[in-house]
């Protein structure tokens, strides 16, 4: 797999495809197909309720023996394929969709017997060809919405299936010019610089928010793809409206990427934050922390929930298609279900309430 600190074709179409194998193996086939993708120590994070698990034998037991048996036809359907190196690491980071028959209950949500998309981002470490870390950021929470649960206030942003790259071109198996995937993350990196840089405790509004540097990096044609409870949006002014503006209102002090780092090194944060990945692969880009952003909730924008003055790390990851000079489509996948636990509100707790009162 990967050797010389690069990602060649081989290597590359061998991952997809040991990928693509765990979530399709049969029951028999299963523990062999995890055992060639996944180290035996693996370290294995997702989305609550499932959060952090070490072994290849536990994350047998807790995610794919329980998503399989959900779902008996299991498929994978990746969009986003990439590939390259954070300080010193060797990443594979992934976006896309299971779908497969909603047969039995999953962690609790009632089956529906329907068709099941579970959108997800995740990001593998590779070390000696095995995955030697998952960071899996599944949409637990769009799987209620399927169910039929809507634990929260609407979305602001629109709710639907998310759409794979404009240009059909998210899965890299060829290796891209070096100076492309550079230039990728580069304006990524600059674009949130922008966010940073602005004081919303002195001047946000809508305006303000149209009007700052960031305009410069976005299509005005741009797709921002946000996880259940968010939405998705269009374009600028739709990205402001429907989710930037109410999240800078509920989390206006918070930090993100080296900022958050920053914060760690001087006491101020958790361990553990800011980005464990920044890869630029040909017209893409990732970035991801666990967790990437730590806010205090001062605000009631966004959720329907009341400032709570609690502060919150944010598992975020996102994804990134460079087109035409600027940043055409953005895919995010948050941990919802995550951060609302930390501000009080469990949803497993008002899913359960509501599905016994059927």
């Amino acid at each position: 797999m990967p050797h010389k600190d690069t990602f060649d074709s081989e290597t590359r179409l061998r991952l997809l495809t040991a990928l693509r194998e765990l979530s399709e193996a049969d029951d028999a086939g299963l523990e062999a197909a995890a055992a060639q993708l996944y180290s035996e120590n693996v370290a294995w994070r997702g989305s609550h309720p499932m959060n952090e698990i070490s072994g290849c034998s536990a994350v047998l037991d807790t995610v794919w023996r329980p998503l399989r048996k959900a779902l008996p036809d299991l498929e994978r359907r990746d969009e986003i394929f990439i590939c390259g190196e954070y300080r010193g690491h060797q990443l594979v980071a992934t976006m896309g969709h299971y779908c497969g028959t909603f047969d039995k209950a999953w962690l609790g949500i009632p089956a529906t017997g329907h068709p099941l998309w579970l959108r997800y981002g995740e990001v593998h470490q590779i070390e000696g060809g095995k995955v030697v870390q998952s960071s899996c950021l599944w949409d637990v929470l769009d799987v209620m919405h399927q169910a039929g649960f809507q634990p929260l206030a609407a979305s602001l942003g629109h709710e639907f299936r998310w759409g794979g790259p404009l240009t059909a071109d998210g899965i890299r198996l060829q290796p891209s010019p070096p100076e492309q995937g550079a230039a990728s993350i580069a304006q990524t990196l600059a674009m949130h610089a922008t966010l940073a840089a602005h004081d919303d405790r002195r001047n946000l509004s809508r305006q303000a928010l149209l009007d700052m540097p960031q305009k410069e990096h976005w299509h005005p044609r741009m797709m921002w793809y946000g996880p259940s409870g968010i939405g998705t949006t269009r374009a600028l002014a739709g990205f402001v409206d429907r989710h930037q503006l109410p999240f800078r209102h509920a989390f206006p002090g918070r930090k993100a990427g080296d900022a958050l780092s920053a914060m760690i090194e001087c006491g101020e944060a958790p361990q553990g934050g800011g980005h464990y990945i920044r890869v630029g692969d040909g017209p893409y880009s990732v970035t991801g922390g666990w967790p990437s952003v730590y806010a205090p909730h001062e605000g009631g924008s966004i959720f329907g929930i009341a400032g709570t003055a609690k502060f919150v790390g944010m598992r975020v990851m996102d994804f990134y298609l460079h087109h035409e000079g600027l940043i055409r489509e953005n895919w995010v996948p948050i941990d919802v279900i995550d951060v609302l636990l930390q501000l009080g509100v469990d949803v497993f707790d008002r899913m359960q309430l509501a599905f016994e009162r059927r």
